[in-house]
């Protein structure tokens, strides 16, 4: 099997050991993809195929409560200090002190935070779809549109498991109904299927429930080279949370807003994302 062809891999880390997708020479610069909800690691596919062929280690991971045998079961196993560790610990499992960081949706509400605190660690940091945690803190206090774009984030922290039970109703119809018309369907199926399984759509949501209800997420100033992606038709996130991200970047930054592009940056828009990412690593 050719190297740009993602395989499995297994990491430990801690107690918890992770599924994981790498392409790539075991010797080239590590980029470590993060995935958002409801998502899982093969929607980096296309990126890890193209990271490979252009020399890099890319390796994406199935995350705190994606992998079956990385799911713990209190709401408090799930704090982003949690998954920053997580995300630090596949690195160091990789055998990489330093590393291209890429992350998409709460992957990206991770990211900004490790970068922020841990800035020592990464090559460049890139970033698709959420803005830094600060700008949609600012945005969702002084803007209506992005304070009525979040309100689904109140119902997935509701107790008593409201959230599964709405989105696996009727055979998963809600959150077939997310993916619809963005992603292949074989992919979204795939997903279903996945979520179906014993706490793995609890675990996805607990991220939800460790934070505020704001999603407050600790992020202070970033000091590392910096892309930040954004659809214009994002249903989540909205312009003014994302140019506001700019305040909150000391580096090299440049943003880029993909007109017409929805939320799901790395599974419909790969063939825009690669050679902004490559060129981006290549500094």
């Amino acid at each position: 099997m050719s190297i740009t062809q993602p395989t499995p891999l297994r990491l430990t880390v801690g107690e918890h050991t992770f599924d994981a997708l790498a392409a790539g020479p075991a010797d080239g610069e590590l980029v470590l993809l993060l995935h958002g909800f409801p998502e899982f690691a093969d929607c980096w596919s296309a990126e890890l195929t193209a990271l490979a062929a252009a020399g890099y280690r890319a390796v994406a991971v199935d995350q705190r409560g994606y992998s079956p045998d990385a799911r713990p079961a209190d709401i408090a196993d799930y704090t982003v200090e949690l998954l920053v560790a997580d995300a630090l610990g596949f690195a160091d499992a990789l055998d990489a002190p330093r590393f291209h960081l890429v992350a998409h949706d709460w992957g990206g509400l991770v990211a900004w935070s490790l970068a922020s605190a841990h800035p020592e660690r990464l090559h460049s940091l890139a970033v698709l779809s959420t803005p830094h945690p600060e700008a949609l803190y600012e945005a969702l206090n002084n803007d209506s549109d992005q304070s009525e774009r979040s309100q689904y984030v109140h119902e997935f922290r509701l107790p008593g498991h409201v959230a599964e039970q709405s989105l696996l109703a009727d055979d998963a119809a809600r959150l077939r109904s997310l993916y619809r018309s963005a992603l292949p369907e074989e992919q979204a199926e795939a997903n279903v299927r996945r979520f179906t399984e014993p706490g793995a759509l609890t675990g996805g949501l607990n991220w939800y429930r460790a934070t505020n209800e704001q999603l407050r997420i600790p992020a202070g100033e970033i000091t590392v080279r910096t892309l930040f992606v954004w659809g214009t038709e994002d249903r989540a996130l909205g312009r003014e949370a994302a140019e506001l991200t700019a305040k909150h970047i000391n580096a090299p930054y440049r943003f880029v807003a993909l007109d017409g592009a929805t939320h799901w940056l790395p599974e419909a828009n790969a063939e825009q994302i690669v050679p902004l990412l490559l060129a981006h690593l290549g500094g």
